[in-house]
């Protein structure tokens, strides 16, 4: 069986050296052509995860339409901003005997879309798509390194998420399915802008009794704007939800997290996104959370708060003090 990724980012590359020994070929589309070279002469991705080498297995490429043609699998991992022209991209290559799994965590902005309904609308231009999503807490660095992971796998249709379960299951690797795609991609998408925030509280100094109450509040915001879109609360207690949230919030080589501490340090967003290659989720997604929660008529002091901070040049103390400041009310 091959399965084609779309995407040689960190996350893209780490999941082709996790998932080699499950997959007779795998076939790794890289946007930059120079990198695909690189890649395939050294089997390194020296911008996005130096220092680990890409199997064999792992054809590296940066022309589409030898990497898609023939794929039982097709994994989207580019960034959320490039999803909707990617797969338009792809559209004529692709077949309804394919299965499609997305594994970006945002929201477009503009028509408010998951990344699994991006990739749907697109591909039913031709054919009804089957989907699935991937999500949970993964930093790509440690997934490639082979440390012990577990994240979700979902789909409307059980069948769908079992198959991606047998299919990418490892012994480093462990999947749980889950129907709730609602729930998967809301939480994968959203904690990076919460993210954000623990950034910030942790650049300017402050304890772990902010940082708790952040990761609490900003869980409870996820959840509640979930569950307005008709997502499920259980959802978010999990490996989606709290899991991800949590190593986002406080891990090291959280890019989320560094974007907020960098601007507690008085840099500008303009000057941290120019200042490294990798893209940090949460910017991006910090819109398009905030106009979902104005449709659902859902309160999210965190996240228009970091709106503020990212796209106002709002001071990150100043927003900590307008949290604390709310009117009070019961948890």
């Amino acid at each position: 069986m091959t399965l084609c990724i779309l995407g040689g980012g960190s996350w893209g590359t780490a999941l082709a050296i996790v998932l080699a020994p499950r997959f007779e070929s795998i076939r790794l589309w890289v946007y930059e052509k120079d990198l695909a070279a690189r890649m395939a002469s050294t089997r390194e991705n020296d911008i996005y995860l130096p220092a680990l080498p890409v199997p064999p297995n792992v054809e590296v490429t940066a022309d589409m339409t030898g990497a898609l043609p023939g794929a039982a699998i097709v994994l989207g991992v580019m960034p959320s901003r490039h999803a909707r022209s990617l797969w338009k991209q792809a559209l004529p290559l692709l077949d309804a005997s394919m299965l499609f799994v997305s594994a970006t965590k945002g929201m477009e902005n503009g028509t408010l879309q998951s990344m699994s309904e991006v990739l749907t609308s697109v591909v039913n231009e031709r054919f009804h798509p089957k989907v699935a999503a991937i999500s949970g807490p993964t930093f790509a660095r440690e997934v490639a390194s082979g440390e012990p992971t577990a994240l979700v796998v979902a789909s409307a249709d059980k069948e769908i998420a079992a198959a991606v379960q047998t299919a990418f299951a490892g012994p480093s690797f462990r999947l749980y399915t889950n129907c709730d795609v609602i729930g998967v991609e809301t939480g994968g998408a959203l904690k990076n802008v919460i993210a954000i925030a623990a950034g910030a509280v942790q650049g300017l100094g402050l304890g772990n009794n902010t940082m708790a109450a952040l990761i609490t509040r900003g869980l409870a915001e996820i959840s509640r704007l979930s569950v307005a879109m008709g997502g499920e609360a259980k959802t978010l207690s999990g490996l989606a939800g709290l899991g991800d949230l949590v190593l986002t919030c406080t891990g090291d080589l959280s890019r989320n997290r560094h974007v907020g501490i960098e601007l507690a340090k008085g840099r500008t967003l303009a000057e941290i996104t120019a200042s490294t290659p990798m893209i940090a989720e949460g910017v991006e997604t910090c819109g398009a959370a905030v106009a979902l929660g104005r449709k659902y008529g859902v309160d999210l002091p965190v996240i228009e708060q970091m709106y503020l901070v990212l796209h106002e040049s709002k001071n990150p103390r100043t927003a900590i003090r307008d949290l604390m400041e709310r009117a009070l009310k019961s948890e």
